[in-house]
C-alpha cells in the first residue's frame, strides 16, 4: 500500500495549486485535486489527513512562490542621477512581476481570504511580509540609505504598502491603476513640497 502513494504529495500539491489558481478555494473539492494531480482520494488522506490541509499547505507554497517572483527580480544597474527617477524604473521591474507571476498572485489572495481561518496561512502571510519589510530596501541600495534598523523596517513597510495596495488595484480595476510613473510624480510632489517647506524656513 504504501509504494501507492509515494510519489504522489508533490503531485498534489501541485494539483492543489492549479485548483486554487483556476478555481479558487471554497470551489475546489477532493475530486478536482485528484483530477488534477493524476493521484486518488486515499492519497489525499495519507499524505496530509484532509483536503483543508492540503489546500492549507498549497496557499503557504504559493505565498513562497509570490516571493521567490520577487527575489528573482532581474534590477537594473544602479548609477548616479535623480533617485525618483531610478525609483521609476526599479519599480517598473518589480512591479513586472504582475505579469509574469500572474498565477502566483492570484493565488496570494486565495490565502487573504482564508488567512483569518487558518492560523498557518496566517502565520505564513505575516513571516513573508516581514521577509518583505527587511528585503525590498535591498532593491534600492545605492538609491536610499536606509540608515538604521528602525529605517530600514520603515522604508521596507512603505514599499511593501506600495507593492501589495498596487497589486490589489491591478486585480480590482487594472485600466485605472497606477503606474510605476504614476507613483514615481506623486513621489515628487511630496519631494517638491519638503523641499519648499525647508526654503520657507
Amino acid at each position: 500500500m504504501y509504494s501507492v502513494f509515494v510519489g504522489h504529495r508533490e503531485d498534489l500539491l501541485e494539483g492543489a495549486k492549479r485548483c486554487l489558481y483556476e478555481r479558487g478555494y471554497a470551489h475546489t473539492t477532493t475530486r478536482d485535486i485528484v483530477a488534477a494531480s493524476g493521484t486518488n482520494l486515499a492519497s489525499i488522506g495519507y499524505h496530509f489527513g484532509s483536503k483543508e490541509a492540503l489546500l492549507t499547505q498549497a496557499l503557504i507554497e504559493i505565498l513562497s512562490d509570490w516571493s521567490d517572483n520577487i527575489e528573482g527580480i532581474e534590477l537594473p544597474e544602479q548609477t548616479a542621477g535623480d533617485p525618483i527617477d531610478q525609483f521609476q524604473e526599479i519599480w517598473e521591474r518589480v512591479t513586472g512581476v504582475f505579469a509574469v507571476g500572474a498565477m502566483e498572485w492570484n493565488g496570494s489572495f486565495e490565502a487573504f481570504v482564508q488567512m483569518k481561518r487558518s492560523p498557518e496561512v496566517l502565520a505564513s502571510i505575516a513571516r513573508k511580509y516581514e521577509e518583505g519589510r527587511l528585503g525590498l530596501p535591498k532593491v534600492f541600495e545605492g538609491v536610499v540609505d536606509a540608515d538604521g534598523e528602525r529605517a530600514n523596517r520603515a522604508f521596507g513597510g512603505l514599499l511593501l504598502s506600495l507593492l501589495i495596495g498596487q497589486a490589489v488595484q491591478r486585480e480590482v480595476d487594472p485600466e485605472h491603476a497606477p503606474t510605476a510613473r504614476d507613483l514615481a510624480e506623486a513621489i515628487r510632489l511630496f519631494a517638491t513640497a519638503a523641499a519648499n517647506a525647508k526654503r520657507d524656513d
